[in-house]
């Protein structure tokens, strides 16, 4: 059985193999087929490696990922205040959302980094434009998986909470929100992986630290060691901040739940 001791070497290895093929396919590009070329050959593993390991020792690796992962909180927390008494109130009231289907799919659709200069032109240079674009990238799937959620609660269960007397603040503590709790979540996953990517390119819009910005130093002085070792340290970010939100709704929500519950629909 696959939960059996045995077979995790087998996991192990089809996880391994994968990884291992990928990182041969980069070394044949980067340092066999490219050897000659001194911009691809920086990035050759052989290189970026040590880099990495040079740059959490001894460079400002760890400083540049604590000003990320901030920015990345701070946008993620404005767009969960405002996605998700937006999506609530799409999913609830048929009327709002007809009324602004197709202008929230008009501002989907838009690339967040198109936001640049005028956030800029708004803010200043600085923090408060990286906010904002984190904010607009994952404001969307909050959004849609919200409304989603509600659409997909069961109305004999609203029906049941006001023939009891409920008010509406006590339909919606006792009934909406639990009910949407899994679509929320899932939400938040997605537009953690939005703003994941979207922080690194608004990083070098101005800020002086950040890991955009170490990309934008490590490409001023021709470091394409170091300028590797900085993407793959944000790759690894990346997969690691989404394998604990996939562990979190793991533990927060039954099983049986996670399979019924609603995807955001694009």
């Amino acid at each position: 059985m696959s939960g059996t001791p045995e077979g995790t070497p087998r996991r192990l290895l089809l996880v391994l193999v994968p990884i291992l093929v990928a990182v041969a396919l980069w070394w044949l590009l980067t340092s066999v087929i490219a050897s000659g070329h001194v911009v691809l050959s920086g990035f050759a593993p052989q290189h970026a490696f040590p880099a990495l390991w040079e740059f959490a020792l001894h460079g400002t690796l760890f400083s540049d990922t604590q000003a990320s992962l901030w920015r990345l909180l701070l946008g993620l927390g404005i767009a969960t205040a405002v996605g998700v008494p937006l999506g609530l109130t799409v999913g609830l009231i048929p009327a709002a959302e007809r009324a602004t289907q197709p202008l929230f799919h008009f501002l989907r659709m838009i690339s967040p980094l198109s936001w640049a200069p005028v956030a800029i032109a708004v803010f200043g240079i600085g923090h408060q434009p990286v906010y904002f674009l984190v904010a607009v990238a994952a404001v969307w799937p909050i959004v849609l998986s919200t409304a989603a959620g509600v659409r997909a609660i069961d109305p004999g269960f609203l029906q049941v909470a006001r023939s009891l007397g409920a008010t509406s603040t006590e339909v919606l503590r006792t009934v909406i929100l639990p009910a949407v709790r899994t679509p929320i979540l899932t939400g938040l996953r997605l537009a953690l992986g939005t703003a994941w990517i979207v922080i690194v390119p608004a990083e070098m819009l101005g800020v002086d630290s950040g890991l955009g910005y170490a990309i934008l130093n490590a490409r001023d002085q021709l470091a394409f060691d170091e300028l590797m070792a900085v993407i793959l340290w944000i790759g690894l970010l990346g997969y690691l901040m989404d394998a604990l939100f996939r562990a979190l709704l793991t533990r927060s929500v039954p099983a049986a739940q996670r399979e019924s519950a609603p995807q955001p629909v694009g």
